[in-house]
């Protein structure tokens, strides 16, 4: 089974966001025996915190089922517990290159970079563009369950 990680700043908007799709993606594709997802923050702004108000209709609007979450934090036992950790951002990168800081698994990685796009995960805490967010995620939640598929 590879067990994948998503983080991002707050684990309220893209990396909970990633998490939901993926695990909708796996189970529309009969796989969940061979994957497994969560989802982490860098900072600890958000403990606890359910997934931000504003991203839930966006989720709706494209059926993506999704529970009552609570924000956590990244610690250094996830570096064992996960085949892959993935950022959304440059800025979360870097927070993982520091907390890992020998890597010598490669499991950290940009999200996009791990599938061969260019740039981060637009943030819609800031930008307020939920659709944008969500498309890139999906295009990269797309080839990255085709490159895991097929061990690419």
């Amino acid at each position: 089974m590879i067990k994948v990680l998503f983080v991002c700043h707050g684990n309220i908007c893209r990396s909970v966001a990633a998490e939901y799709m993926f695990k909708d993606m796996i189970q529309i594709n009969h796989l969940q025996d061979k994957f497994y997802c969560e989802s982490k923050a860098t900072s600890n702004e958000e403990i606890g915190n359910d997934i931000y108000g504003p991203m839930k209709p966006y989720l709706q609007k494209r059926n993506i089922p999704y529970t009552r979450h609570y924000a956590r934090q990244i610690n250094k036992n996830d570096y064992q517990n996960f085949d892959l950790i993935l950022a959304m951002d440059y800025a979360n990168k870097r927070y993982l290159k520091q907390l890992f800081y020998l890597d010598t698994l490669k499991k950290v990685w940009l999200l996009n970079d791990y599938v061969g796009l260019q740039g981060e995960i637009a943030d819609p805490w800031w930008n307020h563009d939920f659709d944008r967010a969500l498309d890139e995620i999906k295009k990269a939640l797309d080839l990255l369950l085709n490159k895991l598929i097929n061990n690419k």
